[in-house]
């Protein structure tokens, strides 16, 4: 260990990175679930929780030198941004074409599901809460990019409620850190795992 990580007395920035995630995910798959219109509500999320501050997070994993969460949290945040420019840039006025619904968002979530399942992978060195995460993400991404491929409302509601599923289990991974934190003992179990 360095001299510059042995003194590191820096905040946990996974928390942030997981409920900035969890939420607009579960946001969003309101959304999806038929529950309500997507709306600025969503978008806005999408950009400043979903987008900023797991970017923030990502970078402030970099600095302590955790490559799976500097990964994970700024490719996430990025993807909110990604997915708010998809939806917002084909209604701007400067003749931007929104993507070909029946190929370009099925090729981008599918891109994404395939990133998600090798991080998934990663997780099996780490906790069962983030196997949850990454693992019900990975589900989401593949019922997502199948829902918009065949044009199924009835695919993209359930997947709506798998999401709900996976963005509540990252709010738990996030706020059960905080609180085995702040109590200094473990709260909330995140099920770690014994490494061989």
């Amino acid at each position: 260990m360095s001299a510059a990580h042995a003194d590191d007395h820096t905040a946990n920035p996974a928390p942030l990175g997981l409920m900035g995630f969890g939420m607009t995910t579960m946001l969003l798959n309101f959304h999806n679930a038929g529950l309500y219109p997507l709306d600025t509500m969503i978008l806005a999320m999408g950009i400043f929780y979903g987008g900023f501050a797991q970017i923030i997070a990502g970078v402030m994993e970099w600095r302590k030198g955790n490559t799976f969460a500097a990964t994970a949290f700024t490719s996430y945040g990025m993807f909110w941004l990604s997915l708010v420019g998809l939806i917002v840039l084909q209604h701007a006025p400067i003749g931007v074409a929104g993507p070909v619904k029946a190929t370009a968002m099925p090729a981008f979530l599918g891109l994404w599901g395939i990133f998600t399942a090798v991080l998934f992978v990663g997780t099996l060195r780490l906790d069962r809460a983030l196997q949850v995460v990454f693992g019900s993400l990975t589900v989401l991404f593949a019922l997502l990019a199948i829902a918009d491929a065949t044009d199924n409302e009835m695919l993209t509601r359930i997947a709506g409620y798998e999401g709900l599923f996976c963005g509540a289990s990252a709010v738990y991974a996030g706020l059960a850190q905080v609180l085995n934190e702040v109590w200094g003992r473990v709260v909330c179990p995140l099920g770690p795992v014994a490494r061989g």
